[in-house]
């Protein structure tokens, strides 16, 4: 039997892969200059494929889950299966495109192949092309978190029998870390006492919903995606949170909640507050749960509010308390792991920042115009996301269509909260 150094996934990564109950893989959707050539577009594939873990790796799972499911290379790869084409019928508008891209984002990857598919999309006008890219969220990785790299059995049933033997080697070892906890809890009592409250705020807000979400917003499913795609400058938007005294974020925060407010008015529901849960990490994994100011009309005071939000959410954070749960959820059939990540999922928005390049971006060749990063619906009504391309701004919003059945009214409100909060600068 040959085995390899590979990859585990970590405790909260484990919860969420087993808990999922629907699709929770993310989508990019690249506006290109031009179609690139096919083969030049395969061979940079064929590269990154061995360069990037995971483009390579499927999920092995232990026959018996004592523990965390672990990466191990695809041996039967095929890059076709991955990698595909598709032409738009005429016009190839803009709307086609986002129906082709929700289409492919709701429909699920084989969990027994390595967890992405892009699709280049041809057809659209003066030649240009799209990219739609499409990954698992365990695919994204979060800041901080180093996977466990190991020598992985190449099969489910020896995987397990490993597990069971590693735990039976290192419980001494884990008792004398509980018996050495309990007694600096003791020694320490002041600081043992601090460490379980960060905890247990922690686990409240992961837990908790401050305020009761939008009456519009309930019942909703998650099984139909809707999508809009927004833009404006970067030097724009970075100009209207410095005269407001805030950051990027909180002027995004601030024109989605000036979105979300103009929607529920159109449709004669005055809102104050609602649950927005702000992730942390580009997978938009866990998120603190915060009772954000929708009613708030006067713009300098909502960015002041979300300034001071955003603030004391940076030295709190939910994830924190769902990863310490998530090693002893792990243990419970996933039923019980799906019910705590519906409990921390019960925000009605869910809001990103990912990182992007002001640089120029290329594409085998092709120069890429515009990235809009479209998340999943994780319990949300509303998924926003936001990057810098180029020096714009690309903001991408997946709405639930089960409660938001006017999406393009919706992504008409939230233009209109940028263009507000854009007069800023």
């Amino acid at each position: 039997m040959t085995t390899t150094p590979q990859r585990r996934m970590t405790d909260l990564e484990t919860l969420i892969w087993r808990s999922e109950r629907q699709p929770t893989q993310s989508s990019t959707v690249a506006l290109l200059e031009g179609a690139p050539e096919w083969k030049r577009l395969r061979a940079v594939h064929e590269r990154a494929t061995r360069l990037i873990p995971g483009m390579r790796e499927r999920v092995l799972e232990p026959a018996v889950p004592v523990g965390p499911p672990a990466w191990i290379p695809d041996d039967d790869f095929d890059l076709d299966r991955h990698l595909r084409r598709a032409r738009l019928p005429a016009p190839g508008s803009p709307a086609q495109l986002l129906a082709f891209a929700e289409e492919a984002a709701t429909a699920p990857l084989d969990r027994d192949r390595p967890l992405w598919e892009g699709t280049l999309v041809e057809g659209l006008p003066h030649g240009r092309a799209a990219y739609v890219l499409k990954a698992h969220r365990s695919l994204s990785g979060r800041p901080g978190d180093l996977p466990r790299a190991e020598t992985i059995p190449p099969d489910a049933r020896s995987l397990a029998l490993a597990d069971v033997a590693r735990q039976a080697l290192t419980l001494p070892l884990a008792t004398g870390r509980l018996l050495t906890t309990g007694a600096h809890a003791l020694t320490h009592p002041g600081a043992a006492a601090a460490s379980t409250l960060r905890l247990a705020v922690s686990l409240r807000r992961a837990a908790s919903t401050p305020v009761a979400g939008s009456p519009l917003f309930h019942g909703r499913t998650g099984v139909s995606w809707r999508f809009g795609l927004l833009e404006c400058p970067l030097d724009d938007l970075r100009a209207a949170a410095h005269a407001a005294g805030g950051s990027v974020t909180d002027a995004y925060l601030a024109a989605l909640l000036g979105g979300i407010r103009r929607y529920h008015e159109r449709h004669g529901i005055e809102l104050d507050e609602m649950p927005v849960s702000l992730p942390r990490d580009p997978g938009g994994w866990v998120g603190s749960v915060f009772a954000a100011p929708v009613g708030v009309c006067d713009l300098a005071e909502r960015i002041a509010s979300l300034r001071g939000i955003t603030m004391t959410l940076r030295v709190d954070s939910a994830q924190d308390g769902l990863a310490a749960l998530a090693p002893v959820l792990n243990r419970f059939p996933s039923g019980v792991g799906a019910a705590a990540c519906r409990i921390t999922a019960g925000a009605d928005l869910s809001a990103t920042n990912r990182i992007g390049t002001p640089r120029p971006a290329y594409l085998a060749g092709a120069r890429v115009e515009r990235v809009y990063p479209l998340g999943p619906v994780p319990g949300s009504a509303v998924s926003a996301a936001i990057v810098s391309q180029g020096g714009t701004c690309c903001l991408g919003l997946t709405m639930d269509g089960s409660v938001v059945p006017d999406p393009d009214v919706l992504v008409e409100c939230v233009r209109a909260g940028l263009e507000e909060v854009l007069t800023l600068g």
